[in-house]
Protein backbone atom coordinates (compact mmCIF):
# COMPACT_ATOMS: atom_id res chain seq x y z
CA UNK A 1 0.00 0.00 0.00
CA UNK A 2 1.38 3.14 -0.72
CA UNK A 3 0.06 6.67 -0.30
CA UNK A 4 -3.46 7.57 -2.38
CA UNK A 5 -2.41 10.97 -2.77
CA UNK A 6 0.14 10.72 -4.60
CA UNK A 7 -2.08 9.88 -7.09
CA UNK A 8 -3.13 12.80 -7.38
CA UNK A 9 0.24 14.33 -8.37
CA UNK A 10 0.76 15.86 -11.51
CA UNK A 11 3.98 14.58 -13.91
CA UNK A 12 6.36 17.80 -12.94
CA UNK A 13 6.81 20.08 -16.15
CA UNK A 14 10.18 19.16 -16.87
CA UNK A 15 9.24 15.26 -16.86
CA UNK A 16 6.00 15.87 -19.08
CA UNK A 17 8.59 17.82 -21.30
CA UNK A 18 10.99 15.34 -21.41
CA UNK A 19 8.48 12.79 -22.80
CA UNK A 20 6.70 15.30 -25.35
CA UNK A 21 10.14 15.59 -26.65
CA UNK A 22 11.50 12.02 -26.37
CA UNK A 23 11.23 11.17 -30.32
CA UNK A 24 13.18 13.90 -31.50
CA UNK A 25 16.77 14.38 -32.42
CA UNK A 26 17.95 18.13 -32.29
CA UNK A 27 20.62 18.56 -35.27
CA UNK A 28 24.30 18.35 -34.17
CA UNK A 29 25.86 20.68 -35.77
CA UNK A 30 24.18 22.91 -33.52
CA UNK A 31 25.26 23.81 -29.72
CA UNK A 32 22.73 22.69 -27.80
CA UNK A 33 20.82 25.88 -25.54
CA UNK A 34 18.42 25.08 -22.38
CA UNK A 35 16.34 27.82 -21.72
CA UNK A 36 13.82 25.75 -20.55
CA UNK A 37 14.63 25.03 -16.50
CA UNK A 38 15.02 28.23 -14.36
CA UNK A 39 18.51 26.90 -13.01
CA UNK A 40 21.56 29.72 -12.89
CA UNK A 41 24.58 28.82 -14.15
CA UNK A 42 26.37 31.91 -13.47
CA UNK A 43 29.66 31.41 -11.77
CA UNK A 44 29.67 30.42 -8.46
CA UNK A 45 31.58 33.37 -6.20
CA UNK A 46 34.65 32.20 -4.88
CA UNK A 47 33.98 33.42 -1.47
CA UNK A 48 31.43 30.83 -1.04
CA UNK A 49 33.38 27.92 -2.69
CA UNK A 50 36.00 29.14 0.08
CA UNK A 51 33.78 29.07 3.13
CA UNK A 52 32.72 25.76 2.34
CA UNK A 53 36.22 24.44 2.06
CA UNK A 54 37.15 25.93 5.22
CA UNK A 55 34.15 24.67 7.03
CA UNK A 56 35.24 20.90 6.38
CA UNK A 57 35.58 20.19 10.05
CA UNK A 58 32.06 20.86 10.40
CA UNK A 59 30.95 17.23 8.88
CA UNK A 60 32.24 15.57 12.24
CA UNK A 61 29.23 16.66 14.25
CA UNK A 62 25.29 16.78 13.67
CA UNK A 63 24.07 20.25 12.93
CA UNK A 64 20.98 20.94 14.62
CA UNK A 65 17.65 21.93 12.87
CA UNK A 66 17.37 25.53 14.22
CA UNK A 67 20.59 26.07 12.63
CA UNK A 68 23.81 27.81 14.21
CA UNK A 69 23.36 31.13 15.88
CA UNK A 70 25.83 32.68 13.51
CA UNK A 71 23.57 31.86 10.18
CA UNK A 72 19.98 32.86 11.40
CA UNK A 73 21.82 36.26 12.82
CA UNK A 74 23.37 36.64 8.99
CA UNK A 75 19.89 36.25 7.85
CA UNK A 76 18.55 38.61 10.11
CA UNK A 77 20.80 41.33 9.42
CA UNK A 78 20.61 40.91 5.64
CA UNK A 79 16.85 41.28 6.06
CA UNK A 80 17.80 44.38 7.60
CA UNK A 81 19.79 45.82 4.98
CA UNK A 82 17.73 44.89 2.72
CA UNK A 83 14.12 45.71 3.59
CA UNK A 84 14.99 47.94 6.73
CA UNK A 85 12.46 45.33 8.92
CA UNK A 86 13.99 44.04 11.96
CA UNK A 87 13.71 40.01 13.14
CA UNK A 88 14.62 38.44 16.32
CA UNK A 89 17.32 35.66 15.03
CA UNK A 90 16.17 33.27 17.52
CA UNK A 91 12.57 32.95 16.84
CA UNK A 92 11.36 34.81 13.49
CA UNK A 93 14.38 33.12 11.16
CA UNK A 94 14.92 28.76 10.87
CA UNK A 95 17.25 28.23 8.00
CA UNK A 96 16.30 25.28 5.45
CA UNK A 97 17.78 23.80 2.99
CA UNK A 98 16.31 25.76 -0.26
CA UNK A 99 12.54 27.07 -0.40
CA UNK A 100 11.44 24.54 -2.87
CA UNK A 101 11.73 21.99 0.55
CA UNK A 102 10.45 24.68 3.08
CA UNK A 103 7.64 25.60 0.87
CA UNK A 104 6.53 22.00 0.57
CA UNK A 105 7.40 20.85 3.81
CA UNK A 106 5.29 24.04 5.12
CA UNK A 107 1.86 23.07 4.16
CA UNK A 108 1.93 19.66 5.94
CA UNK A 109 2.26 22.00 9.15
CA UNK A 110 -0.39 24.44 8.39
CA UNK A 111 -2.99 22.09 6.24
CA UNK A 112 -5.87 20.60 8.92
CA UNK A 113 -7.32 17.87 6.72
CA UNK A 114 -10.14 17.43 9.67
CA UNK A 115 -11.91 20.42 8.48
CA UNK A 116 -14.19 19.86 5.54
CA UNK A 117 -13.10 22.18 2.29
CA UNK A 118 -9.47 22.57 3.47
CA UNK A 119 -8.19 24.73 0.46
CA UNK A 120 -4.90 26.05 -0.58
CA UNK A 121 -5.09 29.64 -2.56
CA UNK A 122 -2.03 30.00 -5.72
CA UNK A 123 -1.22 31.43 -8.52
CA UNK A 124 -2.19 30.26 -11.89
CA UNK A 125 0.52 29.55 -13.94
CA UNK A 126 2.57 28.60 -10.57
CA UNK A 127 5.41 26.82 -9.14
CA UNK A 128 4.47 22.73 -9.09
CA UNK A 129 5.39 22.15 -5.98
CA UNK A 130 2.27 24.18 -3.77
CA UNK A 131 -0.09 21.92 -5.86
CA UNK A 132 1.95 18.92 -4.87
CA UNK A 133 1.91 20.51 -1.31
CA UNK A 134 -1.77 21.23 -0.91
CA UNK A 135 -2.68 17.74 -2.45
CA UNK A 136 -0.60 15.37 -0.44
CA UNK A 137 -1.39 17.86 2.66
CA UNK A 138 -5.08 16.85 2.07
CA UNK A 139 -6.10 20.15 0.56
CA UNK A 140 -7.87 20.98 -2.50
CA UNK A 141 -5.69 23.53 -5.04
CA UNK A 142 -7.82 26.90 -5.95
CA UNK A 143 -5.81 28.53 -9.07
CA UNK A 144 -5.67 31.84 -9.75
CA UNK A 145 -5.10 33.02 -12.79
CA UNK A 146 -2.97 35.89 -14.03
CA UNK A 147 -4.53 39.22 -15.58
CA UNK A 148 -2.29 39.79 -18.93
CA UNK A 149 -3.67 43.57 -18.59
CA UNK A 150 -1.12 43.72 -14.97
CA UNK A 151 1.74 42.01 -16.62
CA UNK A 152 0.35 38.94 -15.77
CA UNK A 153 -0.02 39.40 -11.60
CA UNK A 154 -2.20 37.37 -10.09
CA UNK A 155 -6.31 38.33 -9.71
CA UNK A 156 -6.89 37.70 -6.42
CA UNK A 157 -10.59 39.67 -6.64
CA UNK A 158 -11.39 36.74 -8.89
CA UNK A 159 -11.48 34.33 -5.66
CA UNK A 160 -14.73 34.36 -4.51
CA UNK A 161 -15.70 34.89 -0.96
CA UNK A 162 -16.71 31.00 -0.11
CA UNK A 163 -13.37 29.95 -1.49
CA UNK A 164 -11.19 32.28 0.97
CA UNK A 165 -13.48 31.39 3.57
CA UNK A 166 -12.34 27.68 3.87
CA UNK A 167 -8.46 28.83 2.79
CA UNK A 168 -6.27 27.68 4.97
CA UNK A 169 -3.19 28.58 3.35
CA UNK A 170 -2.31 30.95 0.47
CA UNK A 171 1.09 30.70 -1.88
CA UNK A 172 2.22 34.15 -3.29
CA UNK A 173 4.96 34.14 -5.29
CA UNK A 174 6.31 37.36 -6.04
CA UNK A 175 8.85 38.20 -8.26
CA UNK A 176 6.61 35.55 -10.30
CA UNK A 177 7.61 32.35 -11.96
CA UNK A 178 6.98 32.28 -14.68
CA UNK A 179 5.84 35.44 -15.05
CA UNK A 180 8.25 38.09 -13.11
CA UNK A 181 5.04 39.82 -11.74
CA UNK A 182 5.59 41.71 -8.44
CA UNK A 183 3.41 42.37 -5.81
CA UNK A 184 2.83 46.33 -5.00
CA UNK A 185 1.91 47.46 -1.36
CA UNK A 186 -1.65 47.54 -1.82
CA UNK A 187 -2.19 44.08 -3.39
CA UNK A 188 -0.28 43.21 -0.24
CA UNK A 189 -2.88 45.10 1.77
CA UNK A 190 -5.69 43.42 0.25
CA UNK A 191 -3.98 40.19 1.20
CA UNK A 192 -3.65 40.86 4.61
CA UNK A 193 -6.67 42.13 4.78
CA UNK A 194 -8.37 38.87 3.65
CA UNK A 195 -5.92 36.84 5.39
CA UNK A 196 -7.39 38.30 9.01
CA UNK A 197 -10.64 37.66 7.78
CA UNK A 198 -10.55 34.37 7.33
CA UNK A 199 -7.51 33.31 9.23
CA UNK A 200 -5.14 31.97 6.65
CA UNK A 201 -1.57 32.01 6.52
CA UNK A 202 0.45 33.39 3.66
CA UNK A 203 3.77 31.63 2.33
CA UNK A 204 5.53 34.19 0.10
CA UNK A 205 7.69 32.63 -1.92
CA UNK A 206 10.82 35.35 -2.46
CA UNK A 207 13.68 33.20 -4.16
CA UNK A 208 14.07 35.69 -6.94
CA UNK A 209 14.03 38.64 -5.14
CA UNK A 210 17.32 40.11 -6.44
CA UNK A 211 17.09 39.76 -10.12
CA UNK A 212 15.37 43.15 -11.02
CA UNK A 213 16.16 45.33 -13.77
CA UNK A 214 16.78 49.24 -12.79
CA UNK A 215 17.57 50.57 -9.03
CA UNK A 216 14.73 52.73 -8.86
CA UNK A 217 10.67 51.78 -9.68
CA UNK A 218 9.14 50.57 -11.06
CA UNK A 219 11.63 47.76 -12.03
CA UNK A 220 14.06 48.67 -8.77
CA UNK A 221 14.04 46.23 -6.06
CA UNK A 222 10.90 44.59 -5.49
CA UNK A 223 8.70 44.99 -2.02
CA UNK A 224 9.15 41.39 -0.15
CA UNK A 225 6.32 40.76 2.13
CA UNK A 226 7.81 41.26 5.31
CA UNK A 227 8.54 45.17 4.11
CA UNK A 228 4.84 45.25 3.12
CA UNK A 229 3.79 44.15 6.44
CA UNK A 230 5.97 46.34 8.29
CA UNK A 231 5.19 49.29 5.84
CA UNK A 232 1.55 48.54 7.15
CA UNK A 233 2.04 48.53 10.91
CA UNK A 234 2.14 44.36 11.01
CA UNK A 235 4.62 44.20 13.35
CA UNK A 236 4.64 41.16 14.44
CA UNK A 237 3.72 39.69 11.07
CA UNK A 238 0.81 37.65 11.70
CA UNK A 239 0.19 34.86 9.95
CA UNK A 240 2.90 35.45 7.25
CA UNK A 241 5.89 33.21 6.78
CA UNK A 242 8.34 34.55 3.70
CA UNK A 243 10.88 31.89 2.10
CA UNK A 244 14.44 32.86 0.63
CA UNK A 245 16.93 30.97 -1.00
CA UNK A 246 20.63 31.23 -2.01
CA UNK A 247 20.19 29.62 -5.28
CA UNK A 248 19.23 32.68 -7.34
CA UNK A 249 20.61 35.37 -5.67
CA UNK A 250 24.43 34.04 -5.42
CA UNK A 251 24.19 30.87 -7.98
CA UNK A 252 24.37 28.08 -5.51
CA UNK A 253 21.83 25.99 -6.80
CA UNK A 254 23.70 22.73 -5.34
CA UNK A 255 24.54 24.33 -2.05
CA UNK A 256 20.58 24.03 -1.10
CA UNK A 257 20.04 27.05 1.08
CA UNK A 258 17.63 29.44 2.31
CA UNK A 259 15.71 30.53 4.95
CA UNK A 260 11.85 31.11 6.24
CA UNK A 261 11.09 33.93 7.87
CA UNK A 262 8.20 35.90 9.79
CA UNK A 263 5.67 34.79 11.97
CA UNK A 264 7.21 33.17 15.06
CA UNK A 265 4.11 31.30 15.96
CA UNK A 266 4.31 29.66 12.65
CA UNK A 267 8.16 29.32 12.61
CA UNK A 268 7.97 27.32 15.89
CA UNK A 269 5.75 24.47 14.90
CA UNK A 270 7.64 24.29 11.55
CA UNK A 271 10.67 23.78 13.62
CA UNK A 272 9.38 21.15 16.01
CA UNK A 273 8.12 19.12 12.10
CA UNK A 274 11.48 20.07 10.85
CA UNK A 275 13.40 18.30 13.85
CA UNK A 276 11.14 15.21 12.86
CA UNK A 277 12.04 15.32 9.45
CA UNK A 278 15.57 15.29 9.59
CA UNK A 279 16.06 18.78 7.69
CA UNK A 280 19.15 19.77 9.64
CA UNK A 281 21.30 21.98 6.94
CA UNK A 282 24.52 20.86 7.04
CA UNK A 283 27.21 22.86 9.05
CA UNK A 284 29.57 23.26 5.66
CA UNK A 285 26.54 24.39 3.71
CA UNK A 286 25.39 26.99 7.17
CA UNK A 287 29.16 28.66 7.14
CA UNK A 288 29.04 29.03 3.43
CA UNK A 289 25.77 30.59 3.65
CA UNK A 290 27.17 32.53 6.11
CA UNK A 291 29.27 34.27 3.86
CA UNK A 292 27.09 34.45 1.26
CA UNK A 293 24.25 36.49 3.11
CA UNK A 294 27.31 38.74 4.58
CA UNK A 295 28.36 39.74 0.89
CA UNK A 296 26.60 42.08 -1.63
CA UNK A 297 29.24 42.50 -4.30
CA UNK A 298 28.72 39.27 -5.81
CA UNK A 299 25.44 39.94 -5.69
CA UNK A 300 25.12 43.28 -7.98
CA UNK A 301 27.62 41.68 -10.32
CA UNK A 302 24.97 38.57 -11.06
CA UNK A 303 22.14 40.97 -11.71
CA UNK A 304 24.24 43.00 -14.04
CA UNK A 305 24.70 40.44 -15.86
CA UNK A 306 21.05 39.77 -16.01
CA UNK A 307 20.43 43.19 -16.82
CA UNK A 308 22.88 43.01 -19.63
CA UNK A 309 21.08 39.57 -20.91
CA UNK A 310 17.49 41.51 -20.90
CA UNK A 311 18.44 44.15 -22.39
CA UNK A 312 19.93 42.51 -25.16
CA UNK A 313 17.53 39.44 -25.96
CA UNK A 314 14.08 41.15 -25.13
CA UNK A 315 14.14 43.52 -27.84
CA UNK A 316 15.22 40.96 -30.40
CA UNK A 317 12.63 38.56 -29.38
CA UNK A 318 10.16 41.48 -29.32
CA UNK A 319 10.85 41.27 -33.03
CA UNK A 320 8.93 38.22 -33.41
CA UNK A 321 6.87 37.24 -30.05
CA UNK A 322 4.57 39.28 -27.37
CA UNK A 323 7.02 39.66 -25.17
CA UNK A 324 8.46 42.73 -22.57
CA UNK A 325 10.73 42.99 -19.51
CA UNK A 326 9.07 41.46 -16.85
CA UNK A 327 8.96 42.93 -13.27
CA UNK A 328 11.79 41.28 -12.04
CA UNK A 329 13.12 37.45 -11.98
CA UNK A 330 14.86 35.55 -14.89
CA UNK A 331 12.01 34.75 -16.74
CA UNK A 332 10.49 35.97 -20.20
CA UNK A 333 6.74 34.94 -20.73
CA UNK A 334 6.21 35.11 -24.18
CA UNK A 335 3.00 34.92 -26.40
CA UNK A 336 3.18 33.66 -29.86
CA UNK A 337 2.15 35.05 -33.15
CA UNK A 338 -1.25 33.96 -34.04
CA UNK A 339 0.47 32.06 -36.86
CA UNK A 340 1.44 29.47 -34.64
CA UNK A 341 -2.30 28.45 -33.67
CA UNK A 342 -1.58 28.96 -29.95
CA UNK A 343 -0.17 25.87 -29.92
CA UNK A 344 2.97 26.27 -28.17
CA UNK A 345 3.71 23.10 -27.50
CA UNK A 346 4.26 22.49 -31.20
CA UNK A 347 5.92 25.49 -31.18
CA UNK A 348 8.58 24.18 -28.46
CA UNK A 349 8.96 20.84 -30.30
CA UNK A 350 9.53 22.31 -33.92
CA UNK A 351 12.02 24.95 -32.43
CA UNK A 352 13.98 22.20 -30.60
CA UNK A 353 13.83 20.12 -33.49
CA UNK A 354 14.97 22.12 -35.84
CA UNK A 355 17.39 24.79 -34.25
CA UNK A 356 18.24 23.13 -30.47
CA UNK A 357 16.33 25.51 -28.85
CA UNK A 358 14.74 24.00 -25.35
CA UNK A 359 12.16 26.55 -23.74
CA UNK A 360 9.39 25.49 -21.93
CA UNK A 361 5.73 25.24 -23.26
CA UNK A 362 3.45 27.67 -20.92
CA UNK A 363 0.31 24.96 -20.27
CA UNK A 364 2.66 22.70 -18.16
CA UNK A 365 3.18 25.59 -15.48
CA UNK A 366 -0.52 26.34 -15.72
CA UNK A 367 -3.31 24.71 -15.44
CA UNK A 368 -7.29 24.38 -16.75
CA UNK A 369 -9.85 25.37 -14.47
CA UNK A 370 -13.60 25.05 -14.78
CA UNK A 371 -13.54 24.89 -18.48
CA UNK A 372 -11.22 28.16 -18.34
CA UNK A 373 -8.46 28.01 -21.09
CA UNK A 374 -4.89 27.22 -19.40
CA UNK A 375 -3.48 30.17 -18.93
CA UNK A 376 0.09 29.25 -20.18
CA UNK A 377 -1.85 28.16 -23.78
CA UNK A 378 0.07 29.67 -26.26
CA UNK A 379 3.13 31.02 -24.30
CA UNK A 380 6.25 29.86 -23.55
CA UNK A 381 9.06 30.25 -20.75
CA UNK A 382 12.33 31.15 -21.80
CA UNK A 383 15.11 31.41 -18.83
CA UNK A 384 17.86 33.35 -19.83
CA UNK A 385 20.44 31.46 -17.41
CA UNK A 386 22.72 31.00 -20.02
CA UNK A 387 25.87 32.85 -20.84
CA UNK A 388 25.50 36.30 -22.60
CA UNK A 389 26.55 35.11 -25.60
CA UNK A 390 24.13 31.90 -25.58
CA UNK A 391 21.41 33.60 -24.72
CA UNK A 392 21.77 35.87 -27.83
CA UNK A 393 22.65 32.56 -30.03
CA UNK A 394 19.10 31.25 -28.66
CA UNK A 395 17.29 34.80 -29.53
CA UNK A 396 18.79 34.79 -33.10
CA UNK A 397 17.69 31.15 -33.90
CA UNK A 398 13.99 31.96 -32.12
CA UNK A 399 13.78 34.51 -34.29
CA UNK A 400 14.64 32.81 -37.04
CA UNK A 401 12.40 29.93 -36.79
CA UNK A 402 9.59 32.31 -35.53
CA UNK A 403 10.03 34.37 -39.43
CA UNK A 404 10.25 30.81 -40.88
CA UNK A 405 6.38 29.46 -39.58
CA UNK A 406 5.32 33.15 -40.47
CA UNK A 407 6.21 32.23 -44.35
CA UNK A 408 4.89 29.23 -44.32
CA UNK A 409 1.74 28.64 -46.46
CA UNK A 410 -1.58 28.14 -44.71
CA UNK A 411 -2.53 24.28 -44.73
Amino acid sequence: MVNPRLALLHPYPFERWRELTSDIRPPAHLLPISLGIGEPRHKTPALIEEALVQALPALSGYPATAGEPALREAVAAWVHRRYGVALNPGTQVLPVNGSREALFAFAQVVIDDTRPGATVVCPNPFYQIYEGAALLGGAQPHYVASDAARNFAADWDSVPAEVWARTQLLYVCSPGNPTGAVMPLPEWQRLFELSDRHGFVIASDECYSEIYFRDEPPHGPPIGSLEAAKALGRDDFRNLVAFTSLSKRSNVPGLRSGFVAGDARWITPFLLYRTYHGSAMSGMVQRASIAAWGDEAHVVANRELYRTKFAEVTPMLAQVLDVKLPDAAFYLWAGLPAVCGGDEIEYARGLLAQYNVAVLPGRLLAREVAGRPNPGAGRIRMALVATPAECREAAQRIVSYTQELTRRPSP
